[in-house]
């Protein structure tokens, strides 16, 4: 009998231990940057982070280089591996700890991420010649990889995508902007290039930017405070309720149309979410941004602006914030950061008038003047009047490579639009003085320089006369001012000008006074 009962105390602490949970240690996992036919940064630190257990061993092997880290008490492990030279490879990342993960086919080159609004997120298939751009796009040692479109105001540490190489197949919905830049350098450089496209369209430029640096720049707090008021009235259930309303209401015109053998009226569309969307301020960094920050690369092309033209003055203070604050929290130093201006659009407006995107633009070329290694693309002779998204994004994206292929390659070219310098009046005449000209002034389409205005003291500006007098210099003027003050160049929507360099690359839009704009004190 004792015996039994021994027996069965013995089965009961058997079962127990069997049934009771026991703790289950997490298999070592890598951010999806890291995936097959990655390409790396060359000559710098690769740095490389992923999630395991609290406290577990975790190792990384690459080329030749292990390093050891631990994982934190959350989890998280980060390593810092040597800089690796372009040529080497390809080359494989494997990652050990409870489990082992193997990356295979990565590259090292050249990485640019390609960020903004709907312009940068444009994808090849809606670029001009998307077939014959497709059936060329045979480039192995271009690879790309897009990041989803999720709106957070929490920072998000990984993403759903992965690195493809460049095929007929995957480059018709990535960037064109993007793609083209980056074919253009590596036609040039013959370097591996990898492409990161972050875009997000109609998106504003203060969802690009953490919370609290824009709480701590001080100059938000009307911004921040829409957007909190925002949350506060927001109810998912009226919204929804509100569509389910519009539904019927569709579907008994659409039930009538048909029987009447008229139009069928448009189908609502399901509401979005604003609080998650591309306008909320922190969004997008926290969502899109934040999972790649770290990642090693060579710089950054931006197509971004016509969200926020109608606070263009504030734009002069919050995109260099922008790119500031992405340089630091990248602690990769002032890497290279090149935007596109905007393009002309709407239509021609023949007399001066006040124009938000011209004030945006010229807040755009302050920022060249505010941070180092930065620079913009001049397209003032490449939009569509009436499509926000012009189609030509091969020019575009040349225009980028340029400042690339200049600044951070060596390659002696002409990289950049002719700038205004200083301005001198003689008499009942302006003459404007250009810095960076090329091989000199010149104009396209008509030998007539076009896109100046002029006004006295009154401010009042008239159309101007102008023609070119030196390598470098306009002499502009108009016979309704016989005191002229100021001088404005492209300065509209769609401005009608036609100066250029002999390089083809616009002159850069520009005022000579500073006389308070249209949008001078709007903050939201």
């Amino acid at each position: 009998m004792r015996y039994k009962n021994c027996l069965f105390a013995a089965l009961s602490i058997l079962m127990v231990a069997t049934l009771a949970p026991t703790p289950v240690a997490a298999e070592v996992s890598v951010s999806n940057l890291f995936t097959d036919h990655m390409v790396l940064q060359r000559d710098v630190p690769v740095v490389v982070w992923g999630k395991a257990s609290g406290g577990e061993q975790v190792s990384i092997v690459l080329a030749d280089k292990t390093e050891t880290t631990k994982a934190d008490n959350d989890g998280r492990w980060q390593v810092k591996l040597p800089p690796l030279k372009v040529g080497s490879g390809p080359h494989k990342l494997v990652i050990e700890a409870s489990n082992r993960i193997e990356i295979n086919d990565i590259l090292i080159g050249e990485v640019w991420v390609c960020s903004g609004q709907s312009n940068m997120a444009f994808a090849v298939s809606s670029a001009n010649d998307p077939d014959l751009e497709s059936l060329s796009a045979n480039f192995p040692q271009i690879r790309i990889i897009s990041v989803p479109q999720i709106g957070s105001q929490t920072p998000l540490d990984n993403f759903q995508g992965k690195w493809e190489t460049v095929t007929p197949e995957t480059v018709k919905s990535f960037s064109a902007v993007g793609y083209f830049f980056g074919r253009q350098l590596h036609q040039t450089l013959n370097v591996p290039i990898g492409l990161i496209d972050t875009a997000w369209g109609g998106s504003a430029c203060e969802a690009w930017v953490p919370r609290e640096v824009l709480e701590e720049a001080g100059e938000y707090q009307e911004l921040l405070a829409k957007w909190d008021d925002a949350a506060k009235a927001y109810d998912p259930a009226a919204v929804a309720q509100r569509y389910e309303r519009q539904l019927t209401a569709w579907k008994l015109a659409m039930a009538k149309a048909l029987q009447d053998k008229k139009p069928v009226p448009r189908r609502p569309r399901p509401p979005r979410n604003i609080l998650t969307g591309q306008h909320r301020p922190a969004n997008l960094f926290n969502g899109v941004l934040n999972p790649i920050v770290g990642y090693g690369i060579r710089g950054a092309i931006w197509y971004q602006g016509e969200h926020n033209s109608g606070r263009a003055y504030q734009y002069r203070n919050l995109f260099p914030l922008m790119i500031d604050t992405w340089r630091k929290r990248w602690n990769q130093g002032d890497f290279s950061f090149y935007w596109v201006s905007l393009a002309d659009f709407q239509d021609e407006v023949a007399e001066p008038v006040g124009s938000s995107w011209a004030e945006l633009r010229e807040a755009q070329t302050l920022v060249m003047s505010k941070l180092p290694n930065t620079g913009e693309a001049i397209i003032t002779d490449l939009g569509e009047s009436h499509d926000i998204h012009p189609r030509n994004k091969q020019d575009v994206a040349k225009r980028l490579a340029r400042w690339a292929l200049a600044k951070d390659y060596g390659i002696e070219l002409v990289y950049r639009s002719p700038l205004y310098k200083s301005y001198e009046t003689k008499g009942n005449r302006i003459v404007v003085t250009f810095d960076h000209v090329g091989g000199g002034l010149d104009t396209f389409d008509v030998r007539e320089v076009r896109g100046f205005a002029i006004a006295g003291e009154d401010k009042k500006f008239v159309n101007a006369s102008a023609r070119i007098v030196g390598q470098n210099q306009v002499e502009v003027w108009s016979d309704a001012i016989t005191a002229p003050v100021s001088v404005r160049y492209a300065w509209a929507q769609n401005p009608i000008c036609n100066l250029q360099n002999k390089e083809h690359l616009p002159v850069t839009p520009f005022r000579t006074d500073s006389w308070d704009g249209i949008t001078k004190g709007v903050v939201k």
